[in-house]
């Protein structure tokens, strides 16, 4: 059986997707937070002993650190198959070669939001500060509810409540609960779920509205900012933000805005990255070649399984892309919340770009390893399980502890929540510009830094215990 590389995961039901998967929550394709929920049985293939032998199995079969597994976990003594999967991957998570990666997730949701990027909710990413416990808005979906009512990037969130006479501040849920207890008062991801929500926007105006959650497609690259030409002293800069890998639509959307570069004849470019915590691999190749039409033929990444899956191995060359450029120089925006396929095309290209590349911003969250996911269709489970690590042309493929150690040039830089994302004078795009145009910067510090960004207050993705499918592969996301 050949398994299918696409990049996050693989669906084994036996139907395989490769995913390389996102920070913090893992990395993988999962699905959209559509509100869809399968009636959980007690009996017959989907009662709990049955998922969990097959949970077992799976992992016997392809886990990518066999050595790894604890064998010694007691299965009956576990109800939630998702605490069964974090115990018998214990022993790679205490060496951070599995930080949740692995992980049960629904078919429809994740096929959903791979296919269309369906999901629910009010469309807003958050954060929050670790140190006076405020809760912003990083980015808001221009087709969503949360945009619809006022809310953007930089909005900070000042109250929840399930009516007018129910708020409550946030001060005080961070206080009694912390995130948590924020992201409990947002309420569930299911359409129609109604919270009156209370706001100060970036103009200085507190507003107090009712919010419903509704369906909605994740545009992976913004109409409004996603992609732009920055002038900087007279030169042409492309500049591209990728929200996720995990909709498929990210290819044809990337080869549109490299069309414009092509066109115009751009070869420096600034990769937006930030908040990407990784998606689908075959998204990250089109990325990549779309960098490298200098590169045809050449090596892009290998894929490497556990030794007994090693038939599965495969070595990506780059490809042709109508749309490709041959970049003189590149910067890459990426924070700790940027990970897996995020990392995968920042490390790709590093082995052909050399010094002419850099990275912005903060060090990357440390996800070398990707997923396959397996389908127990009659569940509607799908099981992302780490079954390869990928690598570049010079074989880097140890970064657990983030990216940074491996770029020839750094930037420290800010996550600015009050400029928008493609203006040059926000932080990270000033920086990379500064990259670009040969004018000197402060390194990044090799050290792993948690978060969104190195800014003060440091910011934390709003992230649940439990994420759903579209949560696993956008952090932050309501």
């Amino acid at each position: 059986m050949k398994i299918a590389r696409s990049a996050l995961s693989a669906s084994l039901a036996l139907a395989l997707v490769a995913c390389g998967g996102g920070g913090g929550s893992g990395s993988t394709a999962t699905g959209g937070g559509t509100g869809v929920t399968p009636t959980p049985t007690t009996s017959g293939a989907c009662s709990i002993s049955q998922r969990r032998d097959w949970a077992k199995a799976v992992i016997d079969e392809w886990y990518l650190f066999p050595d790894l597994i604890d064998n010694s976990v007691n299965p009956a003594s576990f109800n939630d198959l998702q605490d069964y999967l974090n115990a018998l991957v214990a022993p790679a998570r205490a060496q951070s070669k599995d930080r949740g990666f692995t992980f049960i997730t629904s078919i429809e949701e994740e096929n959903a939001l791979i296919n269309s990027g369906s999901s629910a909710g009010f469309g807003i990413r958050l954060a929050y500060d670790t140190v006076n416990n405020r809760v912003f808005l990083l980015e808001s979906f221009e087709n969503a509810p949360g945009f619809a009512a006022g809310m953007d990037r930089g909005t900070e969130l000042l109250g929840i409540g399930v009516d007018a006479n129910s708020v409550q501040t946030v001060s005080s849920l961070m206080a009694s609960g912390g995130p948590q207890a924020v992201i409990d008062a947002l309420g569930p991801s299911d359409p129609g779920v109604s919270r009156v929500l209370r706001f100060l926007t970036l103009q200085g105006n507190t507003v107090e509205t009712a919010v419903s959650k509704a369906d909605f497609a994740l545009d992976p690259i913004s109409d409004r900012h996603g992609v732009q030409i920055l002038n900087d002293g007279g030169k042409q800069v492309g500049y591209v933000q990728l929200r996720t890998f995990i909709v498929s639509d990210a290819a044809n959307q990337l080869r549109t805005a490299f069309n414009q570069f092509s066109n115009q004849g751009i070869d420096e470019v600034i990769i937006d990255l930030r908040y990407n915590g990784g998606g689908l691999v075959s998204v990250a190749e089109v990325f990549g070649d779309l960098l490298g039409r200098n590169n045809v033929g050449q090596v892009y990444s290998r894929t490497t399984l556990r030794a007994s899956k090693s038939a599965e191995n495969e070595t990506r060359l780059f490809g042709n892309e109508a749309s490709s450029i041959a970049p003189s120089k590149v910067a890459f925006i990426m924070t700790g919340s940027s990970a897996s396929a995020s990392e995968l095309l920042a490390n790709s290209m590093l082995s052909y770009l050399g010094n002419n590349t850099a990275m912005i911003g903060s060090n990357t969250f440390g996800k070398p390893v990707g997923q396959f996911g397996f389908d127990r269709t009659e569940c509607d489970d799908r099981l992302r399980v780490v079954t390869f690590q990928t690598e570049n042309a010079d074989g880097n493929a140890e970064y657990f502890d983030g990216l940074a150690s491996a770029f020839p040039n750094t930037c420290a830089a800010t996550d600015d929540l009050f400029t928008p994302f493609d203006d040059p004078t926000e932080d990270s795009i000033a920086r990379a510009l500064d990259f670009l145009g040969g004018r000197t910067c402060t390194p990044i510090s090799g050290a792993k830094q948690p978060g969104v960004a190195a800014q003060a207050p440091e910011m934390e993705m709003m992230q649940p215990e439990r994420p759903n499918a579209a949560q696993f592969e956008i952090p932050g996301l309501f």
